[in-house]
């Protein structure tokens, strides 16, 4: 749980004073990467993509972690699933010993069990999932409800009520036996005494690992998961992980993540930014302006010039701002990347991610318009603590008498809800009474037989494939998909909204100035280059060629016929 806190306000300085590079938080000790890593506890599905992902194709290159360090996260998911393997095994145990101990009463509680584990299974990970497996997965639940409830039932009294009678009641009148039995002759025909108890020592057992469990994941977000000590990564005891592979991988991820260079797959080269937002692509004929004195030769880097000076005066407070006053947009990074295919490589460690290799593929790549290699100025901003991250791509390119630029700005929602709110989960659990504890590790254990075989079974399948997938000699791919994004909400808040459209609108505007500048420089008229930015920025829709094309004009007109464009985005 993030914490927000409001630093001292500081004596008025002028805008000169004022520090233009505050020190930023290193990315795996940023709020988002801490928040992930619960998530990996809190989420086996999360958490099980996490290490198919980074651990099993390690064929894979990692995508770009905006803000936040995979790497961490992979550590602290592979130490989540070896505790959950740990315990699985123990509750299994219990079950496998207690059967033969409890004269196999304890099987009959199988059933139910894994009746309660396939509800989740059965409703699905959407967030509206048919109504078909909300009714499956009500049936499955309260029948195993009632099915574990009734058996229960029927050993406690047992238990209690000493089971059935060794010698019946002689009636003295002549009828025979008495026919009035107690309430555990007629409930218990079958139930020994010692079968009631046996289960019940073991259900108590099972209970107490389900406490233990919960307990020591509320003790790691206390603990190395707390915000005061998880900024000490030394002393994380993910880190210090054994196994080569991890270490190798580690490694790896490390030198991949935060390069300039993105190795990419061709069907997904913005992995790991987000979602879209306000495309930008705009194409403008370079005329000459005839009151201009002389014109000089534009190249792409020398409009690339022009716009990064406007873009680092957005780090300059305001003129009375102190040096204490809150505004992400003095965070602002801003460096060069450049955009590869990975294919072609026969190996992951071929990547060329040396500052030389760098250079020359950005020297080769900021003037080219070439198709699969692409430069890109990346502009970013990394608001609410890390949860927010706004880049903006930026491309420039003259060709042919004409000068395209193209805006592509992507958007990485906050964390998860639920991940967010497992420091408030673990605290309540550890400040609750006993009553409370007991009542919820009772609650879990109807359905923890069906858990811990779900889980061992996640476990061979991905020890297996780990054997036998090959995974360690295939060719090189690029990323499937981001970690950051797979525990991100779909929509964030109203005002991370409102701080998303002011950082793009920001940049937009420097970067367009910055082109307008470089134009008007050069000699060329920049008449239509404005018209085409105003048009964008009011939301209007710039068209160059309806052969064969539908639009619609005004709120409320409609049109079909061509595929429906990306929200947000302008053409």
């Amino acid at each position: 749980m993030s914490s927000a806190h409001v630093p001292p306000q500081a004596e008025r300085t002028s805008a000169e004073r004022a520090p233009v590079h505050p020190p930023p938080v290193p990315p795996h000790t940023s709020e988002a990467t801490r928040l992930l890593c619960a998530g990996t506890y809190l989420d086996s599905g999360y958490r099980d993509r996490v290490i198919e992902e980074l651990h099993l194709n390690e064929q894979r290159i990692v995508a770009p972690s905006l803000g936040f360090d995979a790497a961490r996260v992979l550590a602290h998911a592979l130490r989540a699933r070896r505790q959950e393997l740990v315990w699985a095994g123990a509750i299994t145990g219990l079950w496998l010993v207690g059967i033969p101990l409890s004269g196999g009463l304890l099987a009959l509680y199988l059933w139910p069990s894994i009746w309660l584990a396939l509800a989740p299974w059965l409703r699905g990970r959407a967030a509206t999932p048919p109504l078909y497996r909300l009714v499956l997965a009500f049936l499955a639940r309260w029948w195993g409800r009632a099915w574990f409830a009734a058996l229960f039932v029927l050993t406690v009294v047992t238990a209690f009520g000493g089971g059935p009678s060794p010698e019946p009641s002689y009636d003295p009148y002549g009828y025979g036996y008495g026919g009035s039995e107690d309430l555990s002759d007629s409930l218990t025909p079958v139930v020994e005494l010692w079968q009631a108890w046996f289960t019940l020592v073991v259900l108590a057992l099972i209970a107490l690992c389900v406490h233990a469990q919960r307990t020591q994941f509320s003790r790691a977000l206390a603990g190395e998961l707390s915000p005061q000590r998880f900024p000490d990564a030394a002393a994380d005891p993910a880190e210090q992980a054994p196994g080569p592979r991890f270490q190798r991988l580690r490694q790896r991820i490390r030198l991949e993540q935060h390069a300039p260079l993105v190795m990419y797959h061709e069907a997904r080269p913005f992995c790991g930014a987000g979602d879209a937002y306000d495309t930008w692509v705009l194409a403008v004929e370079l005329k000459p302006d005839e009151l201009a004195k002389e014109r000089q030769p534009l190249s792409n880097r020398a409009i690339l010039e022009k716009i990064r000076p406007r873009l680092e005066q957005l780090r300059v407070p305001a003129e009375y701002a102190g040096p204490g006053v809150r505004d992400r947009l003095r965070w602002l990074e801003i460096d060069e990347c450049v955009f590869l295919p990975v294919e072609g490589l026969k190996k992951r460690e071929q990547a060329p991610y040396t500052a030389e290799a760098f250079e020359q593929h950005r020297a080769r790549a900021v003037e080219e318009g070439a198709e699969k290699r692409r430069h890109f100025l990346r502009v970013r901003v990394g608001g609410w603590e890390e949860e927010l991250v706004v880049t903006v791509y930026v491309r420039v390119h003259t060709q042919g008498g004409m000068l395209m630029l193209e805006i592509a700005p992507h958007v990485l929602t906050p964390v998860r809800e639920d991940f967010k709110d497992a420091d408030r989960a673990a605290h309540r659990f550890r400040n609750n009474n006993s009553l409370g504890k007991a009542v919820t590790a009772l609650v879990l254990v109807p359905g923890s037989a069906g858990r811990a075989l779900a889980q061992l079974g996640r476990g061979l399948v991905h020890g297996w494939r780990l054997l036998t997938g090959g995974y360690a000699g295939a060719l090189p791919d690029g990323p499937a998909l981001s970690v950051r994004e797979l525990g991100s909400t779909p929509v964030g808040s109203l005002f991370q909204e409102m701080d998303v459209v002011r950082y793009l609108r920001g940049v937009q505007d420097r970067v367009a100035d910055g082109v307008r500048s470089a134009l008007a420089e050069s000699g060329y008229q920049t008449g239509e280059f404005v018209r085409k930015v105003v048009n964008i920025r009011n939301g209007d829709v710039h068209i160059g060629r309806v052969e064969g094309s539908t639009f619609a004009v005004g709120s409320h007109a409609n049109a079909t016929g061509a595929p429906a464009p990306q929200k947000g985005a302008g053409t």
